[in-house]
């Protein structure tokens, strides 16, 4: 009995071993796996640190690329003004620096192909934007890049590199965009400008809508041509002509524009040019997001539906508008903050906050579904009209500095961006039929829209617009940044693809050879330049008298908004222009008095308007200003009255007076200056003093 209790525990104990014996053994396997996958997370840890500051380092030298292309472009552009030569810009200059660049990167430089890429496959529908991957029980998010080739599976390495030197297109439309837009708008001439307004928003509108459909139409039957002839690759409809005709209808004579301002060319000439292409950039934004809003009933969205039209007439009649409030809404509210605030005492912090209302407007009208270059357009506008009146001196010359930089330094990144983007773009397509028949049809389009709207404007024109005006401006149209812009934000079809490659090509061709030729173009037509019509130092009064009717042909359209403007607006949102106790009736005395600010008491002895002459040489237009009144009428004549007005000024010296510069009539200590262009030789006696 004892030896059988004796086995039994024996036993007992064995087993009790065993089980410890396992025990130890599982968690000892625990241990190691668990290890095991603690070194491996630390492994992949590394693995992943170690990549994302190899991705650090090639972004910072793509970067740098950039960065070295500028200063290139800049030490160049110094030796072509040094050495006075004009056959070559600084945009395209910069666009051969990213040719060059673009080559190297292509062929030149060749990444070894990463071992840890995997090439797996599944069957889709379609591409998903983004895929989770179970990897090990672990799920990896994974973005679309892009669709590649299968004989470039092996070269994902290259394709990487140069994808990362190709930037994203709403970097184009937020960030380099709005800058040169809205210093296109703050830098505007104004007084030139409003005197060819008429004709310059028949070349922006009219001529943009009928440069587009002429476009569209030979692109059409180009396109048709190809199918025939079994060159097309893809669908390519009516509406991808029509978007075509659109985009490469926004002309951008920057290169133009620069030599004319460099041999001073006549200055209406310079006007029409830089105020077409100022519109002329957002008619064809919102003219191109109207025809991608085309959406007929039916399956078939690519027929004709006269509804379907309609709807986007009206798509683009609203965004263009609801634009136009928005920006000039941002420009007043602006203008608001630095009239009722002390922010010209802090420089810098009314500096910063007139760059940031600036720039949201932007981002405003995109957030809202307008159109930011509209808006911010007009906001520059306004901004200059209005609110630079209140900014302190030093902010009107810091505004004035950083747009002018951030508009050259855009610009130019955009163009060596151009020439870049033509070798390390990944979907190309070039159809040499295609770009034949764009190049036919852009030049087709640009001529009807010139010669006829010149024809029909110079039957209601005094000052024609002469044919030698209409060779050199239907030579000027230049096509560049807001081309490529919009062409480049969408290249997902085969369509948008073509039409990419081959604007690119006129891009550059508009650029270096008419951007090139300007000089010899000026020659060939006989433009006079190193004078403008007004400011020739030989005028006499008869053609400073042929030049203010000019004037009142032009401004006849506005000038009920020029004397509201001048005695309501500008004292409510700046500190210029005379006080609304001097213009507004005498039962709103209260309202004047709050509404006034001191500044414009201060400055009640001067007048200070730039637009002073469009108001002054148009019909029944009285200023009233102290105890003076400046009166004209539709035949010119002026008439001058007052309380104690000894003397009367013959009509001769008031038009010498608004012939030449920036004069001053001294009345009874009331000074009236009459603001024309700045540059305008003095008059030997300058000062009339009328006793």
């Amino acid at each position: 009995m004892v030896l059988k209790v004796t086995v039994n525990g024996w036993r007992a104990a064995r087993t009790l071993w065993l089980l410890l014996l396992v025990s130890l053994s599982v968690c000892i396997s625990v241990c190691r796996a668990t290890s095991s996958r603690e070194e491996d997370s630390a492994m992949e840890n590394i693995v992943t640190e170690k990549k994302a500051e190899e991705s650090h380092r090639q972004d910072s030298a793509d970067l740098l690329i950039f960065i070295m292309l500028l200063t290139l472009t800049i030490l160049t552009i110094w030796l072509f003004k040094h050495r006075r030569f004009r056959f070559l810009h600084e945009t395209g200059l910069a666009m051969i620096y990213g040719l060059i660049v673009g080559v190297i990167l292509r062929y030149g430089i060749h990444v070894p192909r990463d071992i840890s890429n995997v090439t797996m496959s599944c069957h889709v529908n379609a591409s998903p934007a983004t895929l989770l991957v179970n990897v090990s029980g672990k799920f990896y998010e994974y973005t679309l890049k892009g669709e590649i080739s299968a004989n470039e599976v092996n070269d994902v390495q290259d394709n990487e590199m140069l994808r990362k030197v190709t930037f994203d297109p709403e970097v184009f439309f937020n960030i380099l965009l709005p800058p040169i837009i809205f210093h296109a708008g703050y830098s505007l001439k104004r007084r030139h400008f409003f005197r060819n307004m008429g004709s310059i928003l028949a070349y922006a509108f009219l001529g943009t809508v009928i440069s587009c459909f002429i476009i569209g139409l030979l692109m059409y039957g180009c396109v048709m041509l190809m199918k025939q002839m079994g060159q097309l690759g893809g669908d390519f409809f009516f509406t991808d002509c029509l978007f075509f005709g659109a985009i490469v209808s926004a002309t951008d004579p920057v290169t133009v524009l620069a030599i004319f301002n460099e041999l001073q060319v006549d200055v209406d000439l310079y006007a029409l040019l830089f105020g077409e292409s100022v519109l002329n950039d957002a008619v064809a934004v919102v003219l191109s997001s109207s025809i991608v809003a085309y959406q007929p009933q039916g399956d078939n969205s690519h027929t004709f539906e006269v509804m379907a039209m309609l709807k986007s007439f009206g798509i683009f009649l609203g965004v263009f508008s609801g634009s136009f409030a928005l920006g000039v809404a941002t420009g007043v509210v602006t203008a608001l903050i630095s009239f009722f605030t002390k922010l010209r005492d802090f420089q810098l912090l009314e500096t910063a906050l007139f760059f940031l209302m600036s720039w949201s407007t932007f981002l405003l009208a995109e957030a809202c579904g307008f159109t930011g270059v509209v808006a911010v357009l007009f906001c520059g506008i306004t901004q200059a009209h209005y609110t630079f009146n209140n900014l302190s001196p030093e902010s009107q010359d810091r505004t004035k500095q950083l747009f002018e930089l951030l508009n050259f330094l855009a610009e130019n990144f955009i163009f060596s961006y151009m020439g870049l983007t033509l070798f390390t773009f990944q979907n190309h397509v070039f159809n040499p039929m295609f770009i034949i028949g764009a190049f036919i049809a852009v030049f087709l389009g640009r001529a009807a829209n010139i010669y006829p709207l010149s024809f029909l404007l110079n039957l209601g024109r005094r000052n024609k617009i002469r044919s030698n005006f209409q060779h050199m401006m239907m030579f000027a149209g230049l096509r560049g940044a807001m081309t490529f812009a919009l062409s480049i934000r969408d290249t997902a079809t085969y369509a948008r693809q073509m039409m990419f490659s081959t604007t690119l090509l006129v891009v550059f061709f508009t650029v270096w050879i008419c951007g090139g030729g300007t000089t010899q173009m000026l020659s060939c037509q006989r433009i006079r330049v190193g004078v403008d019509s007004d400011q020739d130092n030989s005028m006499s009064i008869a053609e400073g008298s042929e030049r203010r009717s000019t004037k009142q042909e032009s401004a006849w359209l506005f000038r009920i908004w020029y004397n509201f403007d001048h005695n309501y607006l500008k004292p409510i949102l700046t500190h210029s222009g005379p006080p609304l106790t001097a213009t507004l009736p005498p039962c709103c005395g209260p309202l004047a008095r709050f509404l006034t600010s001191p500044q414009a008491y201060e400055n009640e002895c001067q007048l200070k308007d730039d637009d002073s002459d469009l108001i002054l040489t148009d019909g029944d237009i009285n200023l009233t200003y102290g105890d003076i009144t400046v009166s004209t009428d539709a035949s010119g004549a002026h008439t001058s009255s007052g309380p104690a007005f000894a003397g009367a000024a013959t009509s001769d010296d008031l038009d010498r007076e608004l012939a030449y510069g920036d004069h001053e009539l001294v009345m009874r200590g009331t000074r009236l200056v009459l603001p024309m262009d700045d540059s305008e030789p003095p008059f030997p006696d300058p000062r009339h003093e009328l006793n």
